[in-house]
């Protein structure tokens, strides 16, 4: 195990116990957001923020001078700064698996080769000639000098992974759509589900698709049967079509011009049939999760191209340098996650909602679950003992507005606190107009609504003013002091997409850092995995069925009774 610091129990620390004594003290005298922005007119002025294009405003958060004040303090006595710089150096601090976690260095410019090592590995160097590697296959794919086994110019890929090799280009890609320029279409296979694959190869000319299976050990279970299913499904597509003749050398030629791999085992890619010369490669220190910006976003280098990869890499690039170089104080990726503390520990908040006003963005809430939840669900520290507090959040979202009409409900007259960030972009690429109305400042003004509903909510007296009926007063009353964070940007770029996935790689790191926990590793998807593998024998096999629970034995019997 590596040697790092033995983690510091929060709730030892002063500033710990001088914020239980302000969280009794405030919830004592009543939270009132209403009261706190008309007692303090540079409310917003303090608790606003600028990160790079984005701006940040937490003044709806449930918090004061002094709760900023004693979180702060908070930070210090966890040593998240030097953890943070840890972290950027290549110390091992995912210390069940004795690796760095080094997904800065994904992103660092070639100019910073020389200072980053694992070992002796360079690691920045070794990125940056993955990268041209991979950008140099892209154009070839963009341009159409890379073709197909039958001379066609590819335009769809195929994108096989689960996990981080899914979640993140698929967010991506479906984020990006306004910058894909090359006429080249994106699908990602992820769930071993046979439902999954039969939608994404239906309609596709396997004579102009190009697949890439992503997997770093090529021995991912989901992805190589999904790999498989889609290397027959082309296979037998080419030679129906009698584009091969189905000999062996064939079928062999048609792999190495139509399958790439993103992995490391260059000996199993050969063996699926894959060219290890059309293999890309990522290393241990890149956690699934935190690899969108690694090989595992080729399928995004052939759709954006190389430019437009490099703008989101300075995305990311550019809040790791303001989360390492910006004082605490006024560090709001250090502030964000110090108030999602203050949420979880204090008031109890079990879940948070992440609401982006962009349709582009829809799959970036699960994005996140992934990121937060893996990162962060733990029930013991780096160190193996257990935690001294509540950990974790569970993170869930839908794009606005179409959560209006479902969920928010929930949030706005609910009993559960639920903290929520709330994400849109002052431009569109997409302006339309309903008569005279500016149909993109329509939506933004229900983003705008919609924090200030939550935060300043609907008295009695204000609801008996719009000459409600008495027996319905209560409820139509909104409480208000529900807390929001607003993010908004200018536009939805690849700059803007790469620095809001920095913030919330950050914003995890420093809840991690507070509860003691190894973020970078997951051990908790392994025991359903290695049970997986002893049932599925027990679908057809009495012994294995006999060597199952009572209630397994019984769902199999009912599966074996019903399966035609």
């Amino acid at each position: 195990m590596s040697t790092v610091p033995a983690p510091i129990d929060a709730t030892s620390t002063p500033a710990w116990a001088a914020l239980r004594k302000h969280y009794d003290e405030m919830t004592a005298a009543g939270v009132d957001l209403k009261g706190w922005f008309a007692a303090d007119p540079d409310r917003v002025k303090k608790l606003s923020f600028d990160m790079g294009e984005f701006h940040i405003d937490l003044s709806k958060n449930l918090v004061t001078d002094e709760t900023m004040k004693l979180l702060v303090e908070l930070a210090r006595e966890m040593k998240i700064e030097e953890r943070r710089d840890a972290m950027y150096s290549g110390v091992h601090i995912n210390t069940s698996e004795d690796r760095a976690v080094l997904h800065t260095a994904l992103r660092r410019p070639a100019s910073d080769a020389g200072t980053v090592f694992d070992g002796d590995q360079d690691c920045v160097a070794d990125v940056r000639e993955m990268l041209d590697r991979m950008y140099a296959f892209a154009e070839k794919v963009r341009s159409g000098e890379w073709k197909g086994v039958t001379g066609k110019k590819i335009e769809h890929v195929i994108s096989i992974g689960i996990g981080g090799s899914d979640l993140g280009p698929v967010m991506v890609y479906e984020a990006l759509k306004p910058y894909s320029d090359a006429g080249i279409d994106c699908r990602y296979i992820s769930n071993i589900d046979p439902n999954d694959m039969a939608e994404k190869v239906r309609g596709l000319d396997p004579e102009t698709t190009l697949v890439i299976v992503v997997s770093k050990t090529f021995t991912t279970l989901e992805t190589l049967t999904n790999g498989r299913e889609v290397r027959t499904w082309l296979l037998d597509a080419l030679e129906a079509a009698g584009a091969i003749d189905g000999s062996e050398a064939s079928r062999a030629e048609a792999v190495k011009k139509h399958f790439v791999a993103v992995s490391t085992a260059l000996d199993l890619v050969a063996d699926f049939g894959i060219d290890p010369e059309n293999a890309f490669g990522f290393w241990n220190w890149v956690g699934g999760r935190y690899s969108v910006d690694s090989a595992v976003g080729l399928s995004l280098i052939i759709a954006l191209g190389p430019e437009r990869f490099e703008c989101f890499l300075k995305g990311f690039h550019d809040v790791d340098m303001y989360f390492q170089n910006t004082p605490l104080e006024e560090n709001v990726v250090a502030l964000m996650g110090l108030i999602n503390v203050w949420y979880v520990n204090f008031f109890g908040a079990e879940s948070h909602t992440v609401l982006p006003y962009n349709q582009y963005m829809h799959r970036f809430p699960a994005y996140l679950q992934q990121l937060t939840m893996e990162s962060n669900g733990k029930g013991v520290r780096w160190d193996g003992s257990p935690l001294t507090t509540a950990s974790g959040e569970i993170f869930w979202g839908e794009p606005g507005t179409n959560g209006q009409h479902a969920f928010y409900q929930l949030i706005h007259q609910g009993t559960r606190l639920i903290p929520s960030d709330l994400i849109a972009f002052v431009n569109t690429p997409n302006p339309n107009k309903d008569g005279d109305q500016d149909v993109h400042e329509l939506f933004l003004g229900n983003f705008l609504a919609q924090t200030k509903a939550l935060a300043f909510g609907k008295t009695a007296d204000e609801v008996r003013a719009e000459g409600t009926p008495e027996e319905l007063v209560t409820a139509r009353i909104f409480t208000g002091n529900r807390p929001t964070t607003s993010i908004f940007g200018i536009d939805l770029t690849p700059h803007a997409l790469g620095a809001l996935i920095a913030l919330y790689e950050h914003i995890t790191f420093v809840e991690g850092t507070v509860w003691g926990i190894d973020s970078f590793d997951q051990w908790g998807v392994e025991l359903g995995k290695q049970l997986a593998k002893q049932i599925t024998p027990a679908f057809h096999d009495d012994e294995a069925l006999a060597a199952q629970d009572a209630s397994t034995k019984a769902l199999i019997e009912f599966y074996r009774a019903h399966r035609k």
